[in-house]
């Protein structure tokens, strides 16, 4: 018979006091950054176009979402979002750098 609480867990800490896990790769942090943003604002998630290191062990990941579909598709407005996490994957902030036409080219 086990005693409650001894599945390897010392000094009977709370999950919420031990220190959170911490992103593992430019994937996870693409994920992560991605769910959270579509949680927020409510657009369509149409991929991420960039991710890269940011401070304190954080991540900067550039989001891209459907804003406003029309008719044909090539007129669709779709912006992009810059989403900050902290090193555990947390959503620090995020904000909108561009806003485009699906069709148009890059300048």
């Amino acid at each position: 018979m086990t005693e409650p609480g001894a599945g390897g867990r010392r000094g009977g800490s709370a999950p919420s006091t031990k220190r959170r896990r911490t992103v593992r790769g430019a994937g996870e942090a693409a994920r992560r950054a991605a769910e959270a943003l579509t949680e927020l604002i409510n657009h369509r998630l149409e991929g991420v176009s960039a991710v890269c290191p940011g401070e304190d062990d954080g991540w900067i990941v550039d989001v891209d979402v459907l804003e406003l579909a029309r008719i044909p598709d090539t007129t669709s407005l779709l912006a992009t979002y810059q989403v900050e996490l902290d090193s555990s994957g947390e959503l620090v902030r995020y904000r909108r750098t561009a806003r485009f036409r699906r069709g148009a080219q890059d300048q």
